[in-house]
């Protein structure tokens, strides 16, 4: 693994044990623990009839939204509710208007508070938050507020900026306002909280002065570590459902990890004493955890750590276990029971290995996470990998027989080129994931981010000079044009073109940091449209070539107008066929699935984008190389020089 750090997972204890922290109403205290957001109209109160039916009523003013309630027993309960008072595109606005303009006309910071810049502590939104009921609907916002934040945020995490995120934090995190999180609309909320917290703080640079940022239900405490480090466990001591009854927990980094090290590093942990519950409420129900969640930003040297947690309950077992983002599910092969009391039950964990990232997420605006893509994605390159080391390889062994006329050479020029070019963009691409799970890398993220974005750009400007080979060599005389012509033109195209995008994607937008999305080493989306340098050109490639797959199939099919017999009908398919399946993967037309990705599309389109490319390289070597019947005959009498080759000859 390439990554020097990665985030470890949420660390908790199970325990066989039901928490309840907001039990099932009774039939007499529905009506009176209405949550404050609503109004309690008549036609949702005491008893309903239909089970299964929902009843809504809107929300008290100035909250916005509705509450839901079903009628699972005879007594109308609430279910789900999106009342807010929060508006989260107007907070991110007002973030990134300071940003972008800092100095009014009199050259005084512009809206700022306190004459502090807002960007650098985000002081003009934190009022707004904290003065917000945590109602659902509210909560649910400033988790969104929360995850854009820690989207938005490259490398210039500041002690200021993270305890400001950190108390917006922790007002959805307070004890008060966990019987709230049973109602969030977006049930995912718990984990994308988790994950962007983690991310957030993953991103502080530590200086000379160890941070240490405490809110009552959420602390992160970081450190400069070495080899020689003294201090290797960070001791939490967080309060649980009210002030008076607090937890404990400590992340213990082990000496011989440390004894790893390479150089000097950090490490950041963070404690929640109240996001387990949660977790609970909202993603899994009828799992109960034992003690406070801890989590750790590592460097990829600490493969293991140890965490001790204090018990809620003294008196049932524990499991150890990590919360799994993708699958949003705890998972037990990340961690094992090291040591347990009655008290204290301590868990030694691993850090997962880094795994490849979805490949659809070249065309699509969101990374999607499903361990199918990853599969599919991972298989594929390898795959793909070395079909096109053995493609290379047999164009260099059959390179003089097959390129003896202008055609046939510049067809196996822009072939080979092909091949180069996404056998290094593959190759690249993984380096990328594994860049991407070093969290503080931004260089070496934008350094990969580059050349992935120009070797896949030069992949699909080769398909489209070959595209333009054959559509000329169809249409016009061929052979009055020289060979250092057509060379200069390719190479124009297939290198020149992505050279000058790239560039330009590059210089115009990294200075705005706008150049890499959030999650993955690749082209932005929310903030620049960076991606559209990449999506564009490839789409408009894959038009132009779509025009000379038609051409192609009208010159194969003209030959047998007119000629109706079976016979002829027989050959004028299958010379069809083998056209189109020749020129399509050769061309880029399988990319067209592109379009589908580009819009958000369901989980089918991103695996069949994913199958279809992840593999080009494969179809490259099958149907542009294998399926030649020049390329077969010449690697025929490679190995049997006494066989006589067929008189038949192709491009």
């Amino acid at each position: 693994m390439f990554a020097q750090q990665l985030i470890c997972p949420l660390l908790v204890i199970f325990c066989a044990t039901w928490i309840s922290l907001g039990e099932p109403q009774t039939k007499g205290e529905i009506s009176k623990n209405r949550l404050k957001a609503g109004s309690q109209q008549e036609k949702c109160v005491g008893h309903c009839h239909v089970s299964g039916k929902d009843c809504t009523e809107p929300c008290d003013r100035p909250l916005h939204g509705k509450m839901t309630f079903a009628c699972p027993g005879g007594w109308w309960q609430k279910s789900e509710e999106t009342c807010a008072s929060l508006d989260v595109q107007s907070l991110l606005k007002r973030v990134s208007r300071y940003e972008v303009h800092p100095y009014s006309a009199h050259g005084s910071v512009a809206g700022a508070r306190d004459g502090r810049f807002c960007t650098a502590d985000f002081s003009c939104i934190i009022g707004d938050v904290l003065s917000a009921e945590p109602v659902a609907g509210n909560i649910v916002n400033i988790v969104m507020l929360l995850q854009n934040l820690s989207s938005d945020m490259s490398a210039d995490v500041t002690v200021e900026k993270l305890r400001s995120y950190s108390k917006m934090a922790n007002h959805i995190l307070d004890g008060t306002s966990l019987p709230n999180w049973a109602f969030v609309s977006e049930k995912n909320a718990s984990s994308i909280l988790l994950e962007s917290v983690i991310s957030f703080a993953g991103k502080l640079q530590i200086g000379s002065s160890p941070p240490d940022v405490s809110e009552a239900f959420i602390t992160t405490q970081g450190a400069r570590i070495n080899r020689g480090t003294p201090k290797n466990s960070f001791t939490f001591s967080l309060g649980f459902n009210g002030s008076k009854s607090r937890l404990n927990g400590t992340v213990s980094l082990p000496r011989e990890g440390l004894l790893r090290l390479p150089a000097d590093s950090q490490v950041i942990t963070v404690a929640f004493p109240t996001l387990g519950p949660i977790i609970e409420k909202t993603l899994s129900k009828g799992v109960s955890v034992n003690g406070m969640v801890l989590s750790a930003v590592l460097p990829k040297a600490l493969e293991k750590v140890s965490l001790a947690f204090e018990k809620m309950n003294k008196t049932v077992n524990s499991l150890c276990v990590a919360w799994h983002s993708a699958h949003r599910r705890w998972d037990e092969t990340a961690c094992e029971l090291e040591d347990e009391s009655p008290a204290v039950v301590t868990c030694r964990c691993h850090q997962q290995p880094a795994v490849f990232q979805s490949f659809s997420i070249l065309m699509s605006p969101v990374r999607v996470k499903h361990p199918a893509l990853h599969f599919i994605t991972g298989v594929g390159l390898v795959v793909s990998i070395g079909s096109l080391v053995l493609c290379l390889a047999i164009e260099a062994a059959v390179w003089r027989q097959t390129t003896q006329t202008h055609i046939s050479y510049m067809r196996h020029v822009c072939l080979v080129n092909i091949a180069a070019s996404l056998l290094i963009a593959d190759i690249l691409f993984i380096i990328a994931t594994f860049v991407n799970a070093t969290p503080r890398n931004y260089d070496g993220c934008v350094t990969a981010t580059f050349f992935v974005h120009f070797f896949y750009l030069a992949l699909f400007f080769w398909m489209l000079a070959l595209g333009l080979l054959i559509l000329y060599g169809l249409l016009v005389i061929f052979r009055h044009l020289r060979k250092s012509t057509l060379l200069a033109v390719a190479f124009g195209i297939g290198y020149g073109c992505p050279t000058v995008i790239a560039l330009l994607t590059v210089v115009i937008t990294e200075p705005r940091k706008g150049y890499l999305r959030d999650d993955a080493c690749w082209l932005n989306w929310n903030e620049t449209k960076a991606l559209l340098a990449f999506v564009i050109p490839a789409l408009l490639i894959v038009g132009v070539n779509l025009v000379v797959v038609v051409v192609v199939l009208v010159k194969s099919g003209r030959s047998s107008i007119g000629d109706r017999s079976k016979t002829q009908d027989l050959v004028t398919v299958i010379r069809v066929s083998k056209n189109l399946l020749l020129l399509t993967p050769l061309l880029g037309l399988t990319w067209g699935f592109g379009l589908a990705v580009v819009h958000k599309a369901s989980l089918a389109f991103h695996i069949v984008f994913s199958v279809l490319n992840a593999f080009q390289g494969f179809f490259i070597l099958l149907l542009g190389t294998l399926l030649d019947r020049k390329t077969r005959e010449s690697l025929r009498m490679k190995c049997c020089p006494s066989k006589t080759p067929s008189s038949d000859t192709t491009l």
